[in-house]
């Protein structure tokens, strides 16, 4: 067992590294706008390459098959390297996958090098959240955490309008050569400002079904599960949404009012996160679940669906590092092969939300979202209610003991 205790004197280590934090931020962002930008881009990349818009989309696709499939592996596989050389690992990934993207004229090529995006990406999250909570002490790591993530929410709610409208008016290769050019800037910010860590050595890592058995592991994996269905059920679905409203015009506001809200929350949760996980989860849950019950009762007006998206869009903010936090600090030792998990749990879930969504879509219609999103986030909830001891502890995390991955 080991246990982390707060220092008594706040020294020059102990604050915040917000160089470094922000560059996590911006591997983040770049994680984030990569991969959704042929969303935003398809008819253009459709013609460009001489496909139908069906085959383009594939390419979302190719990208979360490369997070879900190298995430795990990868991590287990670098865990003995410096943390610093992995993070350039995958940023230089992103780089060199990018680049092909933007040049290549093969479908095939282009589908590759968006996998391969995909890896870079499954490699990332799994490092990101552990390496920066690795730079400060236990009572500023949820802090630090929602500063690396708030790349996130600005990719959402900003950065992904932006590509879009610079690959409208330039030419959608542009976008990728854009990523490009960010991703060089960021290899030397990385070198300049991220402090170096070693790996773990052979007699400290943990085997992957060792960590899956640490007890809370399981609990905040089906949390991320079931909230994230949710979630992209809702999100991936929501130009039919709120065409139910007459938004049909103006899905580009609402998903922006959705994303300046979730950045929103990502101030607020770095003030609760170290002190209230716990009851920041559940609000989180409950107040989603209050927005579906919302929309059951009204979703035809304009005002009840921005007003709604807005407080969904608080409530999802802090998700990531909640979540995160959580896992982590469960897992111990463990942690990073337990975020590669969460990596694999994230984005089995979107695929997930958008299959689940489009069979609801097309049998029930737009109407039976909201009695589903209830279900999903009421057994998120009791499964965080119930997991009390281990994964959702109540109180300061200061005051916790965390598990080294023992299982004890």
């Amino acid at each position: 067992m080991t246990t982390f205790t707060a220092p008594l004197i706040k020294t020059q280590k102990d604050r915040i590294p917000w160089a470094a934090l922000l560059a996590f931020a911006m591997t983040g962002f770049i994680c984030v706008i990569t991969e959704t930008l042929p969303a935003g881009l398809m008819p253009q990349m459709a013609a460009g390459l001489s496909i139908s818009t069906a085959f383009a989309g594939q390419m979302v696709t190719a990208y979360a098959l490369g997070s879900l499939l190298a995430a795990i592996p990868l991590t287990i596989a670098t865990k003995g390297w410096r943390r610093r050389k992995v993070l350039l690992a995958t940023i230089i990934g992103f780089l060199v996958f990018n680049t092909v993207t933007a040049l290549s004229s093969n479908y095939w090529l282009t589908m590759t090098a968006r996998f391969f995006a995909g890896v870079s990406a499954g490699l990332a999250w799994s490092l990101i959240a552990s390496y920066a909570r690795r730079m400060v002490p236990v009572d500023l790591q949820g802090k630090a955490l929602a500063v690396a993530m708030v790349g996130t929410p600005i990719a959402l709610s900003l950065g992904v309008p932006l590509g879009t409208l610079l690959g409208v008016a330039m030419g959608w290769r542009s976008a990728f050569i854009v990523m490009s050019v960010l991703t060089s800037g960021l290899i030397v910010w990385v070198l300049a400002k991220v402090p170096d860590y070693p790996g773990q050595a052979n007699h400290e890592r943990l085997a992957l079904r060792k960590v899956f058995k640490t007890p809370g592991v399981r609990p905040v994996l089906s949390v991320v599960v079931t909230w994230m269905l949710a979630q992209n059920i809702l999100y991936t679905y929501i130009a039919p949404f709120v065409a139910q409203a007459g938004l049909t015009s103006h899905v580009d506001i609402v998903l922006l009012t959705f994303g300046v809200a979730a950045l929103a929350a990502i101030g607020v949760t770095g003030r609760l996160v170290d002190h209230h996980l716990r009851v920041a989860v559940l609000a989180s849950l409950a107040v989603f679940a209050g927005v579906a019950l919302l929309f059951a009762w009204n979703s035809t007006s304009p005002a009840v669906v921005y007003i709604g998206v807005a407080v969904w869009g608080l409530t999802f903010g802090g998700a990531a590092t909640l979540l995160q936090t959580a896992l982590a600090d469960t897992a111990g030792n463990g942690a990073d092969v337990a975020l590669s998990m969460n990596v694999v749990a994230w984005n089995g879930a979107i695929a997930g939300g958008g299959l689940l969504g489009g069979v609801l879509l097309e049998t029930r219609g737009v109407s039976s979202f909201a009695p589903v999103l209830v279900l999903l986030l009421a057994i998120g909830f009791a499964i965080a209610w119930m997991a009390k001891r281990h994964g959702f502890k109540p109180g300061s995390r200061q005051g916790h003991s965390f598990n080294n991955g023992t299982g004890l």
